[in-house]
């Protein structure tokens, strides 16, 4: 507190304020003569004033941060996210209590005075004078929207908003500065409109709309007269006059403005009377912020669709750019999520897998020829919580996924014979198939330096009654490992190394997938889900890729249309190939592992089983031909092996591809497709081969060792290419190569 030097006369702080009351009162200000040196005030150089003139002429007004919300398909509402709560109106649309209260209380003569009030300097002068310190301040309206609108450019910085904010009186000329600029450019009415779409009501609510909406649940232009003066007497102080913790505070502060419009006459004292007797009768609508308060399960979505925009150069040639813009908000963001597939997609997940299990699923459903994701789920919740996590199952890391993605195991075959048939090998192709075999000891890659066979690894099929010679249909029908690695040695490992590439199949982390035999014959590597779903929707598409999306129109501010990012479709192998595949496929779902999953009511559909070493993952991919659909069940830290094991409070065995994932793949395609037309693939004949087609085998049948063989391990071996010593992957256990275990699939804690 300024106290008086002895002898009587005013202290420095005093004498400065006192030299800027006459200042103004004789124009020196409004003249534009400069103040003092900072010197003279015994104020430092940034922050205070070096002289009127130099202070830039132009007021900066930022775009006021407002919620941006995310539409499904049907115009629903999946969230909000801001980073202020912030919905700005015209004036039109506000009370005219509203106007007249915080016209009342925080500048009563806001209509009679220019920029700067010289009465109200002059008398809040004299009184902190009389106090020996800030009793009474002086800024009016404008000079707080000018303050608002500082503080608004700081955003979420700390000391930008303390720089905005700080008691100086450097920062209080360059108020009175700009809110002359700000009169002479605006008006009144354009300045009270912009005060009440900027002021800070608490509550994390910024504007009167969303202050109106956040206590009392009703737009800014229906506010009554005593709830509009109480959120006129919130802006002095929000957290001491909040009516949510301190209603009796809070109406004493209403009460405060409610007199104060009737001391100025913009009331009558009997309007006046009946509003102070009037309860606060709050009906308080918390703040729904972000992807946590998503519907439907739809919370990755919606942060894979925030992803998109961050990722995106169409947004902005930087991430920091496009995040500025993401942050401003005021965007509508209308996606591909069709609600029916997403609430079946949901359902399917709560009915066969608890979010307490020890496992966890994730479902991607996307629609062949548009790219379009229409469902994305996962049994864990986006949240903080116990069993709850943020990150992403379905999508890669860059997008918020799992480090790696997930082991795709036998669901990965179907590239492999794609390749095969491109290459010109016939639909009935024959291999020896035996029970067991060492891989190849050598097989060709992309780059002409062979893989090698160096340590004599070998590989089984799941149960020693499948011994071949087998023909496409049945082994894959089968799943017969040994079929599908003389495949690759056949046809060598190029073919699909390029197949992969076009049909946008990567790995988790964004790298290709490796030139090893477990990766490209027993799927070793990690995948995504909406990476499986979307490039098995190559297949239900006749041959054509397209790269998913999420969003079909952004709309900014004033209906402006922002560019969203397209599909790209491109042919990645003959029609004749995959109309093939889909016969082969469809036989899977008909009388092969995926028997349970195939779908009922005469709707065409294909899909392949996976289960990976020591049952760490199990999947089921499939299709129709207008959807198709991933889903992955296992655990996301890759410590759980799948057996004797209870899911969805149903005890499991051992879990198989066709067994856990089949159904729940069923349940959402079939709560998804309902309504929907029922197209037919385009079938190709393919002869039958002649031996007993009941023999057992393949990723569904409890009996016999762990999918791949080998010790239970995929590929067999004890470490090297194809798997071993219990880990997926290539040398040594890891995906692709390398030595030491599987890596950590997620990062940081275990979810």
């Amino acid at each position: 507190m300024a106290k008086k030097r002895s002898g009587g006369g005013l202290s420095r702080t005093q004498q400065a304020a006192k030299f800027l009351g006459v200042s103004v009162l004789s124009g020196a200000v409004l003249a534009g003569i400069a103040l003092p040196a900072a010197g003279a005030l015994g104020l430092a150089a940034k922050g205070t004033v070096e002289g009127f003139d130099t202070i830039p002429a132009n007021l900066k007004r930022p775009p006021l941060s407002e919620r941006t919300t995310i539409l499904d398909s049907a115009g629903g509402k999946i969230a909000t996210v801001f980073s202020r709560d912030r919905t700005v109106v015209p004036l039109k649309d506000i009370s005219p209590y509203m106007q007249k209260a915080i016209v009342a209380i925080e500048d009563n003569r806001f209509y009679e005075h220019g920029a700067i009030d010289l009465k109200g300097i002059l008398r809040a002068l004299n009184r902190n004078v009389q106090a020996g310190g800030t009793a009474q301040g002086a800024s009016t309206l404008t000079q707080q929207y000018v303050k608002n609108v500082f503080v608004e450019e700081a955003g979420d910085d700390p000391d930008k908003v303390a720089e905005a904010t700080q008691q100086t009186l450097g920062r209080k000329i360059r108020e009175l500065k700009y809110a002359i600029q700000v009169e002479e450019e605006l008006g009144k009415k354009k300045i009270l409109e912009n005060y009440l779409n900027i002021t800070f009501f608490g509550q994390q609510a910024y504007g009167v709309e969303a202050a109106s909406q956040r206590y009392f649940s009703k737009p800014a232009k229906d506010l009554k007269l005593e709830e509009a003066a109480m959120l006129a007497g919130l802006v002095q102080s929000p957290t001491r006059y909040d009516p949510v913790n301190d209603s009796a505070e809070a109406t004493k502060r209403r009460n405060i403005v409610i007199q104060r419009m009737a001391d100025i006459r913009q009331i009558s004292p009997a309007e006046a009377a009946r509003a102070k007797a009037t309860p606060l009768k709050l009906k308080v609508s918390k703040a729904k912020n972000g992807c946590i308060t998503a519907v439907s399960g739809a919370g990755f979505f919606c942060d894979y669709v925030r992803a998109v925009f961050l990722s995106d150069p169409i947004y902005g040639k930087s991430r920091e750019e496009r995040a500025k813009i993401w942050n401003q908000g005021g965007l509508t963001v209308r996606t591909t999520l069709d609600p029916k597939a997403q609430e079946s997609a949901q359902a399917s997940i709560k009915d066969h897998v608890y979010q307490s299990d020890k496992v966890a699923t994730a479902v991607t459903l996307v629609e062949p020829g548009t790219g379009k994701i229409l469902a994305m789920g996962q049994s864990r919740p986006y949240g903080f919580g116990p069993n709850e996590t943020q990150i992403n199952y379905s999508v890669d890391k860059q997008m918020g996924g799992s480090n790696f993605g997930f082991p795709t195991g036998s669901t990965f075959k179907p590239f492999l014979a794609a390749a095969a048939l491109e290459q010109g090998r016939p639909p009935t192709q024959v291999y020896s198939s035996p029970y067991q075999m060492p891989y190849p000891e050598r097989v060709t890659t992309c780059s002409g330096k062979p893989w090698v066979n160096a340590a004599n690894e070998k590989l089984e099929n799941e149960d020693e009654s499948e011994v071949g010679p087998y023909a496409l249909r049945e082994a894959m029908g089968k799943s017969v490992n040994t079929y599908f690695v003389q495949m690759l040695q056949d046809i060598g490992m190029c073919p699909v190394r390029q197949l992969s590439d076009k049909i946008g199949l990567v790995q988790g982390n964004g790298g290709k997938i490796p030139e090893v035999p477990s990766s490209l014959t027993l799927g070793s590597t990690g995948v995504s889900p909406l990476r499986m779903a979307s490039s098995y929707a190559a297949f239900a598409n006749r041959g054509t890729y397209c790269t998913p999306i999420a969003i079909e129109a952004i709309t900014g501010r004033g209906g402006k249309a922002f560019p969203v990012p397209k599909t790209s479709c491109s042919l990645a192998m003959a029609e004749q190939t995959a109309d093939t595949i889909n016969t082969l496929l469809r036989g899977v779902v008909d009388s092969g592992t995926g028997k349970e999953a195939g779908l009922k009511n005469g709707r065409d559909n294909a899909g392949k089983t996976g289960t990976t070493d020591a049952r760490k993952n199990a999947w089921f991919v499939g299709y129709t031909p207008n959807l198709s659909g991933a889903v992955w069940v296992g655990s996301p830290s890759q410590q759980v092996e799948m057996e004797n094991i209870t899911i969805g409070g149903q005890y499991q065995q051992k879990v198989y591809g066709g067994q856990v994932p089949g159904p729940i793949w069923k349940d959402a395609m079939t709560g998804a497709l309902e309504g929907k037309d029922s197209p037919q693939f385009n079938s190709v004949h393919i002869p039958e081969d002649n031996k007993d087609k009941n023999r057992p085998g393949g990723d569904n049948k409890p009996p016999g060792g762990n999918p791949g063989g080998g010790n239970g391990t995929p590929g067999g071996g004890n470490g090297n290419p194809g798997g071993g010593n219990g880990k997926p992957g290539g040398g040594n256990g890891n995906p692709g190569g390398g030595n030491g275990n599987w890596p950590d699939i997620l990062g940081g804690d275990w979810p």
